[in-house]
Formats: structure tokens, C-alpha cells, sequence
């Protein structure tokens, strides 16, 4: 063992630190860190800045242009990589430190992680305050980066140089525990990142931390076996932790043994391919008719890897069998206790491969025939819905939103990857989507923010080189966070981003509509004489933006352009544009409805007869809910 010292500043001795820090899993080794985003101001410039100039051959920097952005990115090269390696983002004090709260929310909630290394005011003081700062008359040391605290999994100030050893362990420590990453906060004072130390070698010793799968406590295996054995119609839920666990081989050797269906939440899609016997599509207020009657009917729920959002248990009405029970596979106790549920607390492959086996031990356990041809003859109904959604009957026609799905969905293989977050996009994708391939399917909806899509496209591009990977955004999200086309153009990344143009927010109008709030401030139009934006769409030119951003653009007026512009993107080896102004489903046939409620509460006094209307409808579905106990 080395008893040297190495006499670096805090900020150099911080990059040395994480180049050496590795994961492990199954065998298979990775780098943890494997880049820095970075965006330079005056309380990182001369530290972090300086650290990553002195540290180029063993830590990338890679230049982001908004502070979230950088986040996203590195939340989607992380989900791509099975979380077990990531980026860390550094950015200046003030405005560029409160960028990182909402990406560090994103990363948090989908429990990836992301390393962020604010800038922070001066920890010896000597002129208070200084730019940037904000003062806060009853607590001197609180700065803006405090606001990352409920949003980080890890937070720590870094005060002192000698105080870096025990916060950057405990930050990896946090990043590689596979129950309890997120986003990870270091804050570091400017004069800290400057200062030098006498750092001892072993802080840069190469370290391998083992991702580790816990196994499943043989009484919670056992309970769960008697529960499984007892149901009539059990159903499983499939979420993200199954591809976090990279669980999807285990999950369908268990609906191969079984012929229990599997559902899926948006995290979840593709744990099976589309065509599993036992796949029955998406689960919850924008799921399938298939999943959503068989929860219904349900007497066991099995959550695997699930959270159990309000999108997925359709706030609480969706599983209405009066006796149904829950069980939970989750790597933490609090997700897997939730429902009254009996939990198994281990990871997804692990305990679905223990569950497997002692189904098997004594007597093969399978469900009724019956029950698999009602699931099947269910499935096969639902799919014809989609292949009508997708069809085209007039090529020469603008094309609905659905039918762009469906233009996709005859060109992709098994290596595309399409990437989403929000608007009415997340809704059509899980019902419609014909998922090949477990990591094709990215939507993120834990968070569902506006702008993720094109700096997770950049993210997921870098971890997944050659795959082909597509960025759906509608025009409201292309305006949140268009920046990092530019990224995308420097770093010569061959994402495609497919613009969908419908003249403002469609989800969130059709939702205003359904709630008395007629659409208020969701269409991108001039303002009318009687001061409502309800005159002539806004005109305004994204595919022109977009060009010059950088981007090759690709306009397509029809249905046939469409096709034509998707398979042209696909086969072009710099960041491309489709463009596309789409038709409502208001004029043509879309998607079908939702299939489970949602429950966004809606005024219980008005005047309007479209909220007094809202207010009956809410009313009839609230009475449904019932709390799981």
C-alpha cells in the first residue's frame, strides 16, 4: 500500500478521483464517470475547469449549452447504460447551479444517476455577498445550491479540501446502490476548488464497487409462492426496475412456466417483446383495453421493479376486484410494501428467477387454459385497434399523430431506440407502440418534462453508438429546450428528431377541455379581439430553426413524404429533422381513448356549464377509488 501524497487542488484531486471509479456487475466492469458536462462560469472556471484541462486524457468533457439539458443527457446515457455508468455535470454558482434542480429531479424520481458538481459561494467569506449570491437574513450558510437538497439522493458541501475524501465516497457510494441512486449533489465552494492539498495515493486507487443483487428472504419467497399458487387470475406489472435489473429474460421464463400476463407501465415497455404470448400491452390511464380489463379483474397484482404511479393504478380505480391482493419484487422496501402489498424485497432477476424455481418444485404452477385464451383473444382484438390507428388509407393526406407511429413502426428494427417525455406522445406510444427490443422503448414519465427528449437523444446516442435513436417531440416541447441541437452538431451525433407540429399543447388542451377549463392558454395563436388566443396559428417555423441550429432538416407535407423522410433520417449519418405538421384526432380517426381514468381534480363550484358538466363526470369516477390496505 501506497503511503505517498499527491499535492493537488481540491478540484484536480476531485476529476483524478472519479476517472478510477469503476462498476461491476455479473462479471462485467465499466467506468462510472465516463464524462463531464460542463458550462463555465466564475465559480467553476478556475477550478473544475481548470482540473478537467489538466485531466483531458482521462476525464472527456463534453460542452453543453443549458444546465438542465446537461442533466437530461446524462440521465439518458445512464438509463441506456443499465445505470451502471453515467456523467457528471459541473456548472457556476447562481442561475447555473438552479438549472440543475429540475434534471436532478428527473434523475431522482427515475432513480438514475447523475453526478452534479455545482459551484458554490466562497466558504472562507472574505467578500459577502458576492455575485450571484443569495442572501438569506436568518441562516448564513445557505446558498441557491440548498434548493438541490429535496431533489438529490446525496448532497454534501464540500467546506475544506481534506472534507472531499469522505463526500466523494459517499457520493459513488450512492450513485452505484442500486436502491438508493439519483441524482448526486457535491457542492463546491469556488475557493475550495482551488485550493491545494496533500491528497494520499490510496484516495486514487482504482475502485471496483459491485452492484450487487440481493437475493430474496426465504419467508417473504414463501409467502410469495402460496400467494401465486392461490390466485385464479394473477397479472403481472412489469416496471422499470425489470430492465434496470436487465430482469427481461427472467421475467419471461416466468410467463413462459406460468402463463401469467404481464402488463407494462411506460417504464416497463419492452420488458417483453410485443409479439410474448403474454405481453398485453400498457397498463393503467394510458394503457390497453387488454391490460386494463385483466386489472380489473384481477384477484393478484405481482409489481415487479413498479412504483405504482397514479398513472398506472388509474388513481386508485383500476384494480377493482373486491379481494385483490398485491405482491411487490422490488429492491426497496418502500416500493415494495406499498398496496398493503406482501413484499419481496430483492432484485427483479433474482427473485423472479427464485420465484420461477419454487413454482416449479413441487407441482408446475400454471394458470388456467381458459384464462390464457381470454388474455390472447384480447390481445389479438387490441392489436387490430392499433394496426387501424396506424393505417394510412390517403398518402397524399397530412398525417395523424398515430399514423406517424405507424410510419415508424414499419421502418425500425430491433436497435432503434425512441426516445419521449410528455404531451399527448407518452399516451399514443404506450397503447400503440410494438416494443423489439428491451432498450427501444424510452419514455421518460416519472417526470414527464417538457425538453428531455433531444439532450437524452444525445445522451443515449453516446452510450449506444450505431444504434439508430429517435427524439419525438411536439412543437411545445421543441421550444422548452431546443438548445442542444447545437450539441448534437458539434459532437457530429446522428440522432433523429422527429418535429410534430400541432400549433401548441395537445395533451394538456385536450385535458383542459375534459375539466372546464376550455383550453385555456394551450394553442400557439395571435390573440383574438376579444383577448383569448384563438386567432390565426402562430407563424412560426421550427424546421427553420431547427436547419439553423445545424441540423440536415427534412419537411414532410403528406403521409408519403412521411415515409420517405423517416427512412432518408434513418440511413443519414449526421443529426437530421423530420418536420411534419400533423392532423388532430378531432378531424380523423387517432388512437383509441383512454382506457382507465386519471384523476385531476376539477372545480366544485362554477358557473360554466362545461366545468359544472366536468364537475358530474369527476364525481361519478371518484366515487370508484379505493385505497389498498
Amino acid at each position: 500500500m501506497s503511503t505517498g501524497t499527491r499535492r493537488l487542488t481540491t478540484a484536480q484531486a476531485l476529476v483524478a478521483f472519479l476517472a478510477r471509479q469503476y462498476t461491476e456487475r455479473d462479471g462485467r466492469r465499466q467506468r462510472l464517470i465516463t464524462a463531464t458536462w460542463g458550462i463555465f462560469g466564475h465559480g467553476n472556471v478556475a477550478g473544475i475547469g481548470q482540473a478537467l484541462v489538466e485531466s483531458a486524457a482521462a476525464m472527456p468533457y463534453l460542452q453543453g449549452r443549458n444546465e438542465q439539458a446537461m442533466v437530461h443527457a446524462a440521465a439518458g446515457y445512464a438509463r441506456q447504460s443499465g445505470r451502471l455508468s453515467t456523467h457528471a455535470v459541473t456548472t457556476s454558482i447562481g442561475p447555473g447551479a438552479t438549472n440543475l434542480v429540475t434534471g436532478a429531479a428527473l434523475a431522482t424520481v427515475n432513480h438514475l444517476p447523475v453526478l452534479l458538481l455545482p459551484g458554490d459561494t466562497f466558504a472562507a467569506r472574505p467578500a459577502d455577498p458576492v455575485l450571484q449570491q443569495l442572501e438569506v437574513p436568518g441562516a448564513g450558510d445557505v446558498t441557491v445550491n440548498d434548493c438541490l437538497r429535496p431533489v438529490s439522493r446525496y448532497f454534501d458541501r464540500v467546506t475544506r479540501p481534506e472534507a472531499l475524501v469522505p463526500a466523494a465516497l459517499q457520493a459513488v457510494r450512492t450513485l452505484t446502490d442500486p436502491a438508493l441512486t439519483g441524482a448526486v449533489t457535491l457542492a463546491l465552494p469556488q475557493d475550495v476548488q482551488a485550493q491545494a492539498h496533500d491528497w494520499p495515493e490510496e484516495f486514487f486507487a482504482e475502485r471496483v464497487w459491485h452492484v450487487r443483487r440481493p437475493a430474496p428472504d426465504p419467508y417473504e419467497l414463501d409467502r410469495a409462492v402460496r400467494a401465486v399458487r392461490a390466485a385464479d387470475r394473477p397479472l403481472i406489472v412489469a416496471g422499470g426496475g425489470v430492465h434496470h435489473s436487465a430482469a427481461e429474460e427472467a421475467l419471461a421464463a416466468l410467463a413462459d412456466a406460468t402463463g401469467i400476463p404481464v402488463a407494462t407501465t411506460q417504464a416497463g415497455k419492452g420488458s417483453l417483446r410485443h409479439d410474448h404470448p403474454a405481453e398485453v400491452g400498457g397498463i393503467g390511464h394510458t394503457g390497453t383495453a387488454t391490460a386494463d380489463a385483466l386489472a380489473r379483474t384481477a384477484d393478484l397484482v405481482i409489481g415487479v421493479g413498479t412504483r405504482y404511479s397514479d398513472f398506472t393504478t388509474a388513481s386508485g380505480t383500476l384494480f377493482a376486484h373486491p379481494d385483490v391482493r398485491f405482491l411487490n419484487l422490488n429492491i426497496t422496501g418502500f416500493d415494495a410494501h406499498k398496496l398493503g402489498a406482501l413484499p419481496l424485497v430483492a432484485d427483479a432477476r433474482t427473485a423472479l428467477e427464485a420465484l420461477t424455481a419454487a413454482l416449479a418444485e413441487t407441482a408446475r404452477h400454471r394458470v388456467a387454459p381458459a384464462y390464457v385464451r381470454e388474455y390472447t383473444e384480447a390481445k389479438a382484438a387490441w392489436e387490430r385497434r392499433v394496426t387501424a390507428a396506424f393505417a394510412a388509407p390517403d398518402p397524399a393526406a397530412r398525417p395523424t399523430q398515430a399514423q406517424v407511429l405507424g410510419a415508424l413502426d414499419a421502418l425500425v428494427g430491433d436497435d432503434d431506440i425512441l426516445i419521449n417525455a410528455a404531451g399527448s406522445l407518452p399516451g399514443d406510444l404506450h397503447k400503440l407502440w410494438r416494443a423489439r427490443s428491451p432498450r427501444q422503448y424510452h419514455v421518460e414519465y416519472g417526470y414527464s418534462c417538457m425538453g428531455y427528449e433531444i439532450p437524452a437523444a444525445i445522451g443515449v446516442q453516446l452510450a449506444a453508438p450505431g444504434r439508430p435513436v429517435w427524439a419525438l417531440v411536439g412543437d411545445g416541447t421543441y421550444l422548452m429546450n431546443p438548445t442542444e441541437i447545437v450539441t448534437a452538431v458539434q459532437l457530429e451525433l446522428p440522432v433523429k428528431l422527429v418535429v410534430l407540429q400541432n400549433h401548441g399543447y395537445a395533451s394538456i388542451g385536450g385535458l383542459s377541455a375534459q375539466v372546464g377549463a376550455e383550453r385555456l392558454g394551450t394553442a400557439y395563436r395571435r390573440r383574438a379581439p376579444d383577448g383569448t388566443f384563438t386567432g390565426e396559428p402562430l407563424p412560426v417555423d421550427l424546421a427553420a430553426n431547427a436547419a439553423s441550429l445545424g441540423m440536415r432538416v427534412l419537411r414532410a407535407e403528406s403521409v408519403r413524404d412521411l415515409r420517405e423522410a423517416l427512412a432518408e433520417a434513418r440511413s443519414f449519418d449526421r443529426p437530421t429533422c423530420v418536420y411534419a405538421e400533423t392532423e388532430t384526432a378531432d378531424t380523423l380517426s387517432g388512437p383509441p381513448p383512454a382506457q382507465a381514468w386519471w384523476d385531476v381534480p376539477v372545480a366544485e363550484t362554477a358557473t360554466r356549464p362545461s366545468a359544472l358538466k366536468a364537475r358530474e363526470e369527476y364525481d361519478r369516477h371518484v366515487a370508484d377509488r379505493r385505497h389498498h390496505l
